[in-house]
């Protein structure tokens, strides 16, 4: 890279079928962006913690059907979860990631998980090469979301908890 050159921007798919991790992958990678791509939540949040380099979106998957039930515990601090829990805890560790979900049943899956229609940039399934790098460029030309949990107003006698 010469001096003057700005840095690609670097996107995470994450889609339980590894075929449509492959075709996002081929898209963006031909329309000039950096890509990584994983089957699964667990490993989508280790790429977030532990990539070295900027990540600018997360294209995910709303149902990613874990291999087996898992919980975060000292052991295991990624545990299998839904592409918006993904996505939440995603923006958790890396502030400014830009997030896009994507099902094949949208009204169904949108409705399952609380989350209404225009919330978050969304790509239904099937997709062609177009709709994909144009809503990629319009979701990393926009502000990242804040998805963070604020804290519920508290009484001043009320206890602090933990679990």
């Amino acid at each position: 890279m010469t001096t003057g050159q700005t840095q690609l921007p670097t996107i995470l798919v994450v889609d339980d079928d590894l075929p449509i991790v492959n075709l996002c992958k081929g898209f963006l990678e031909e329309a000039g962006f950096t890509v990584l791509g994983t089957d699964g939540s667990s490993e989508a949040l280790k790429i977030c913690a532990q990539h070295k380099g900027s990540l600018d979106l997360l294209l995910t998957d709303l149902v990613l059907p874990p291999p087996g039930f898992q919980l975060a515990s000292a052991s295991n601090q990624f545990p299998h979860i839904n592409g918006l829990e993904l996505a939440v805890r995603a923006t958790m560790i890396r502030s400014g990631l830009r997030i896009i979900l994507m099902s094949g049943n949208p009204d169904k899956e949108l409705a399952s998980h609380g989350i209404k229609r225009g919330t978050f940039p969304f790509l239904a399934k099937p997709f062609d090469r177009d709709r994909l790098i144009a809503l990629v460029k319009n979701v990393l030309a926009q502000p990242a979301p804040t998805l963070g949990v604020e804290a519920p107003d508290q009484a001043a006698n009320d206890a602090e908890w933990f679990g």
